[in-house]
């Protein structure tokens, strides 16, 4: 997917060795169509070859040493490099460290690892010796977001790679990371560029939308519409906007109490929300989806905001009691 000029995403590179596959990934996003640019090489060990590579390449480097720290204590110093970075997103690139669970859930859907398995088949260590072991055909890697529960979090691509009857664990590896170079810098660029992928945002606003009680998706003015009750007494809550009459942003459009909030949330967090020509004049809103930090439980709780506003009261009776309370 080509970065048409949208910012590319910051992201921090976690490695514990050699770092090819990290060399394959800043190579990729020196690439005019990179969605990420590589703002730190981050190891838990010092003497890790990769932050040479980077170091080289102009890149800002980070070493702290696991040893006599607890896992907490090494996450808490590779975040604040992180952060101090300006990352938005990690990528662990043969990282031989396994996350604490607060760390990966501050993170949550921002951290992607590559893992030498045809996954959810043989997480862990020993990949290659199991796959042969097995008698499987295909070896393989595999891209996944991480998850607190180890190399189960979702796949978002994988290679397969044929298995040789005269394979090793070592003849096999070399094949395999030949084949994460190709496929690493491909799925992380489709993955960070998803917040610019109009179809991708169109169909998370719709599983939200569609989610409320009686809602049903209607085109209005050329744009995807969702409204709430019956077909000819339905009412608009929401309208999702592709830029839309000369604007720049992919947005949902939701109802505000009226034109003061409406004024107060534009010049207040600009960076967030727009007067959408057209439906401004009405106190419609508009939230900008293509930017970085987007929060999904900010846009749901717009979106369930807006749906009760015109929702039928027998609809929303229930959810005004259980406020009270």
């Amino acid at each position: 997917m080509a970065n048409q000029g949208a910012k590319r995403v910051p992201v921090a590179v976690f490695i514990s060795g050699t770092g090819t596959n990290m060399a394959a990934l800043l190579y990729a996003s020196r690439q005019h169509s990179s969605a990420f640019e590589i703002v730190l090489v981050a190891s838990n060990k010092s003497d890790a070859k990769g932050l040479e590579l980077a170091a080289l390449e102009g890149i800002e480097t980070f070493a702290h040493s696991h040893k006599g720290h607890s896992r907490e204590e090494q996450d808490a110093a590779m975040e604040q490099a992180a952060r101090e970075a300006g990352a938005e997103a990690i990528i662990l690139a043969g990282y031989m460290r396994i996350l604490s669970d607060g760390f990966v859930e501050r993170w949550q859907g921002r951290i992607l690892n590559i893992h030498p398995s045809l996954l959810p088949k043989y997480k862990g260590l020993d990949t290659h010796q199991r796959a042969i072991e097995a008698g499987d055909g295909h070896g393989g890697a595999s891209v996944h977001v991480v998850t607190p529960e180890l190399d189960a979090g979702e796949v978002i691509a994988q290679v397969k790679v044929a298995i040789a009857p005269d394979d090793t664990p070592d003849t096999l590896a070399m094949r395999v990371r030949i084949a994460e170079h190709q496929l690493f810098p491909r799925a992380v660029n489709d993955y960070l560029s998803r917040g610019n992928d109009p179809d991708f945002l169109l169909e998370k606003v719709r599983n939200l939308a569609l989610a409320l009680a009686e809602t049903h998706e209607r085109e209005s003015h050329g744009s995807p519409g969702f409204r709430v009750g019956g077909d000819k007494s339905g009412k608009f809550f929401a309208y999702f906007a592709d830029r839309h009459h000369g604007s720049d942003h992919i947005a949902l459009l939701v109802r505000t109490s009226g034109m003061d909030e409406l004024l107060n949330l534009v010049e207040n967090q600009p960076d967030i929300y727009f007067k959408p020509a057209f439906y401004g004049a009405s106190g419609w809103v508009g939230i900008i989806l293509n930017r970085s930090g987007l929060d999904w439980g900010h846009v749901e709780e717009w979106l369930t905001r807006s749906w009760r506003s015109v929702a039928p009261k027998r609809l929303t009776k229930l959810l005004d009691a259980a406020d009270m309370f």
